[in-house]
C-alpha cells in the first residue's frame, strides 16, 4: 500500500510540471484575450439564456442550458469544494485561496470556449445518436488524423470519471461526524458498509440512464447550493469581527506564501503555492479538463456560443462563490492553524466550531448531497468515454466498472485517491487544452456571428 501510495504520489507531480501550468493558466489566458473578454461582456446575457428564455424544444440535443448546467455543475460543485479548498488551506494558507480565484476567472474563458466547442463539432456515435465532447471535437474539428489526442482523452477519462475521491471524503465524514462520536469502531468493515451503501443508491440512478441523472441533478444542486450558502453565512455571522482580516490574508499571503508548508516549485515558495492553488482550483471547477464539454454537449440547442455562454457560469459559481465560502468558514474559525485535520475533517471542525451540537450534522447533509449528485454525473462522463472507444452499445459495462470504484474509494487513503484524480486530470487536460486553442479562431468567428444575430433580433 505504501509503495502504491508512492506511485501515485510520483505520478501526480511528473505530470503537474511547468508545461501544464503554462497549458491551462497560459492557454485560458490566450482564450480571454482571443474573445476580448467576452465572458465578462456577454454575463447578463448567459443568465438569461439559463433562465430558458431563448429555449426553443424542437432543437437538436437531450436536456436543456439549465439541466446541462446543473449536470456539469453536481460534479465540480462536490467535494472539490469542500475537501478540496480544505487541502489546499491545511498545505498553502490562506494565499492558496487566491491562486484558486486565478484559476476560476481564467477558467470561465476555458469552458466557453470548449463548451462552445462542444456543440459547434457534435459528433455521431456509433448508435447514431447526437453526443459532444473533447474526443468529438477533436474528431470533427481537427480531422482523423488527431484521433490519437481523442483517444488519449478518453482512455484518461475511463480513470478521471472515477468516483473514488468524492467516496473517500464522504466515507471520512460519516466516520469522523456520525460514526465516531457514537461510539462505533472505525475500520475496514464500517467503511465497506458505507460504500455498499452508496453502491446501492448509485445503482439505481445511473442505470437510469443520462435523463434520470439529468432530472436528479437539475433538483438536487441548487437546493444543495442554497443550504451550504446559507450555513456558511451563519458561520461568518458568528465570526464577523475576523473576517475582513482573513480577506485580507487571502491577498498578502498569496504572494509571501508564510503559511505554505508544501514542496517549493519553480525556485520558490510562492511557486510552489501557485501550483496548489492552480491545481485545488482545475480540480475544483474541472476548467480546461474536458468534462464539462461532455454535459454541455448533451444540451438542446443549435447555437453553440449559448451553451458556451452557460457552461462559463460553472467555476464562477464553483470556485469564486462556493469555494470562497468554504475557505473563509475554515479561516475565521481558526481551526486551520489549531488541528491535524485534513480534507472533510477540516471543513467538519470549522462547523463544529461555529455552530456546536448541529453544525457537522448540517454538513454531513450538505456532504452527503454533493457527493451522491457527483457520482450521478461522472458516471455519465466515464460511460461516454466508453462509448467513444469500444461502441456504445457496450457503454453499460463502464457502469458496473464505476459502481465496483465506488468500493475503492471507501476504503483506501486520501494522499492517493487525490494523487490519482491530479494525475489524470492533468493527462485528461493535455488534449483538451490544446485542441480548443487551435479550434479558437473558429470559435471566435461564431461569437461574431451570434452578436451580429443578436443584435439584429434574429435569434
Amino acid at each position: 500500500m505504501e509503495q502504491l501510495k508512492q506511485l501515485t504520489a510520483d505520478f501526480s507531480s511528473a505530470v503537474w510540471g511547468l508545461p501544464l501550468l503554462i497549458l491551462l493558466i497560459g492557454g485560458g489566458l490566450y482564450l480571454l484575450i482571443r474573445s476580448r473578454f467576452a465572458t465578462f461582456r456577454l454575463l447578463g446575457h448567459a443568465i438569461q439564456v439559463l433562465r430558458g428564455k431563448y429555449d426553443d424544444p424542437n432543437d437538436p440535443g437531450q436536456i436543456s442550458h439549465f439541466q446541462a448546467l446543473t449536470t456539469a455543475l453536481s460534479s465540480t460543485i462536490g467535494m472539490g469544494n469542500i475537501a478540496g479548498v480544505a487541502v489546499a488551506i491545511s498545505i498553502g494558507g490562506p494565499g492558496a485561496v487566491f491562486w484558486m480565484w486565478v484559476s476560476a476567472v481564467v477558467g470561465m474563458s476555458t469552458k466557453f470556449f470548449t463548451s462552445t466547442l462542444a456543440i459547434m463539432f457534435r459528433g455521431k456515435d456509433s448508435a447514431g445518436e447526437l453526443q459532444g465532447g473533447p474526443m468529438y471535437f477533436i474528431m470533427e474539428g481537427l480531422g482523423k488524423s488527431w484521433k490519437p489526442l481523442a483517444i488519449m482523452f478518453s482512455v484518461c477519462g475511463l480513470i478521471g470519471a472515477l468516483p473514488v475521491f468524492n467516496v473517500n471524503q464522504l466515507t471520512q465524514a460519516v466516520n469522523d461526524i456520525l460514526l465516531k462520536p457514537n461510539g462505533f469502531e472505525i475500520g475496514f468493515t464500517s467503511n465497506l458498509i458505507v460504500g455498499l451503501v452508496l453502491v446501492s443508491i448509485t445503482g439505481v440512478v445511473i442505470l437510469g440512464g443520462l435523463g434520470r441523472i439529468s432530472k436528479t441533478a437539475s433538483k438536487m444542486v441548487p437546493s444543495m447550493v442554497l443550504l451550504y450558502f446559507v450555513s456558511v453565512l451563519i458561520i461568518l455571522a458568528v465570526n464577523i469581527e475576523t473576517v475582513p482580516k482573513y480577506l485580507a490574508m487571502i491577498f498578502t499571503d498569496a504572494f509571501a506564501a508564510n503559511n505554505f508548508k508544501g514542496d517549493a516549485f519553480f525556485g520558490g515558495l510562492v511557486g510552489g503555492l501557485i501550483l496548489l492553488g492552480i491545481k485545488r482550483g482545475a480540480f475544483s471547477n474541472e476548467a480546461g479538463i474536458g468534462t464539462a464539454p461532455l454535459a454541455h454537449g448533451a444540451a438542446k440547442t443549435d447555437e453553440p456560443v449559448r451553451e458556451g455562454l452557460v457552461a462559463m457560469l460553472g467555476p464562477a459559481i464553483d470556485t469564486l462563490i462556493v469555494c470562497t465560502l468554504t475557505a473563509l468558514a475554515i479561516l475565521v474559525t481558526g481551526v486551520w492553524e489549531t488541528t491535524s485535520d485534513n480534507g472533510v475533517s477540516l471543513t467538519a471542525s470549522a462547523f463544529s466550531e461555529a455552530m456546536p451540537g448541529f453544525g457537522k450534522y448540517l454538513l454531513l447533509i450538505c456532504i452527503a448531497v454533493f457527493s451522491v449528485s457527483s457520482l450521478f454525473s461522472y458516471s455519465y462522463y466515464g460511460s461516454k468515454c466508453m462509448s467513444f472507444l469500444i461502441g456504445a452499445d457496450k457503454k453499460h459495462y463502464y457502469n458496473y466498472f464505476y459502481i465496483a470504484s465506488i468500493i475503492l474509494g471507501a476504503t483506501t487513503t486520501l494522499d492517493m485517491m487525490i494523487n490519482l484524480i491530479d494525475g489524470v486530470f492533468a493527462l485528461m487536460a493535455i488534449p483538451t487544452m490544446l485542441s480548443t486553442i487551435i479550434l479558437a479562431p473558429k470559435v471566435v468567428k461564431e461569437l461574431s456571428a451570434y452578436k451580429k444575430r443578436l443584435k439584429e433580433n434574429k435569434l
